[in-house]
């Protein structure tokens, strides 16, 4: 062991933690003025409400993976329409060092039918008004109420658009 490794060694640093960020797609699913959520069961966002969603598997489209999520979650059909931002996750643990990093791929979806019910990483799962999301009181994970207005607005645009097409 050279000096400085003794060095290291003796001031109790923890080893390097290899995190490779991880790409998964969330299905943002607005049904008139709501938005529906999950609680998450499992860590690192246990307890929090967020999109359902998951990683996306080897050669599957984006879409597909958002649509395949939320139907995994919460049984619901969607329609996804149109992807529409990402959001960084950093999950650190108690000495502050990175362990996951979750790249949030999101998917504006379209309700189509079905009525929410929780399964697979899902506790709950319910929809929430767009415009209460800020003021409710419930434990977020990152960002959901800035996406879901972003998504609102989204799909103002794309209905606007098809409006305009087709005339």
């Amino acid at each position: 062991m050279s000096h400085h490794d003794k060095t290291k060694a003796q001031k109790g640093s923890l080893p390097a933690i290899t995190v490779t960020p991880v790409a998964a797609a969330i299905g943002v699913v607005l049904r008139g003025g709501e938005v529906l959520l999950v609680r998450r069961a499992n860590k690192p966002d246990a307890g929090k409400w967020g999109f359902p969603g998951g990683k996306i598997e080897p050669g599957e489209p984006l879409q597909a993976a958002a649509a395949r999520g939320v139907a995994k979650e919460t049984g619901l059909v969607v329609r996804p329409l149109h992807v529409f931002t990402a959001v960084d996750a950093f999950y650190r643990n108690a000495s502050g060092q990175l362990v996951t990093h979750s790249v949030l791929i999101a998917v504006l979806c379209e309700w189509i039918s079905g009525l929410p019910q929780a399964a697979g990483d899902a506790l709950e799962a319910e929809w929430f008004p767009i415009e209460s999301l800020e003021s409710v009181d419930i434990a977020r994970s990152v960002d959901v109420a800035r996406v879901a207005s972003m998504a609102a607005r989204v799909r103002e645009d794309f209905n606007d658009r098809a409006v305009d097409e087709g005339s």
